[in-house]
């Protein structure tokens, strides 16, 4: 079983300092939401979050919708071999069960996931939801999961590639992989803290959800799942 993480993920609801702004009001009224009930985003909000603080990093759902439907979709999940979480930028950890299809249509998938932030879990009253949040650290998120090593990938770490890595987390009875899941920047240190090693495996940056498929498609190969 191999745990999926994508770390730093770039999600949350409209922050309080730029509730008030015109675009992000505009935004809201025209889907007829309150203001701090729908998601921050950065082709909706861009002037918006210029006075946000690690700007840079904000404002990305689709990163993580990308990644969902990368992982999801794979024979990995659908072999009962994959679990799949996130640990926002905001310190949100989001488990997702892997009956979860993701929607194709970023703005539905975007709705979801306003629905999930507001109330804790999709669907709201289920006694099997989709996704449950939860505020926690990614140590907190470790912690639950208990991993026998945890790999982060990241471009300051040593020199590896997808195959090597995948080996590595291949010969492990319950390894944790951690993709960043934000623009652009480098992973925090409380981030690579929790991990056992740190590979770099290409020598330019590539989109997450690239990673995403590569790595478990690799994984796969190295199970002999295909």
């Amino acid at each position: 079983m191999l745990d999926l993480v994508f770390v730093e993920t770039s999600l949350e609801l409209v922050p309080s300092e730029i509730l008030r702004h015109p675009s992000v009001k505009r935004n809201a009224k025209r889907r007829g939401k309150r203001v701090e009930e729908t998601l921050l985003d950065r082709s909706l909000h861009h002037y918006a979050m210029d006075k946000l603080s690690n700007a840079e990093k904000r404002g990305r759902p689709d990163i993580f919708h990308f990644c969902m439907l990368e992982a999801m979709g794979s024979p990995l999940n659908r072999k009962g071999h994959l679990r799949l979480w996130a640990n926002t930028i905001q310190g949100y950890n989001i488990e997702v069960s892997p009956s979860t299809r993701p929607p194709r249509d970023c703005i539905r998938f975007n709705s979801l996931m306003e629905q999930l932030f507001i109330n804790g879990q999709v669907p709201p009253d289920s006694n099997e939801p989709l996704m449950k949040l939860r505020k926690a650290s990614l140590k907190d998120l470790v912690k639950l999961s208990s991993p026998s090593k945890v790999i982060a990938l990241s471009s300051h770490g040593e020199e590896s590639n997808f195959s090597d890595v995948a080996k590595l987390l291949s010969e492990e009875l319950n390894p944790m992989i951690l993709i960043g899941a934000y623009p652009k920047g480098s992973m925090n240190g409380e981030t690579l803290d929790v991990a056992d090693e740190v590979f770099s495996v290409y020598p330019e940056s590539l989109e997450a959800w690239t990673i995403t498929s590569r790595i478990v498609y690799e994984y796969e190969r190295k199970i002999g799942l295909i």
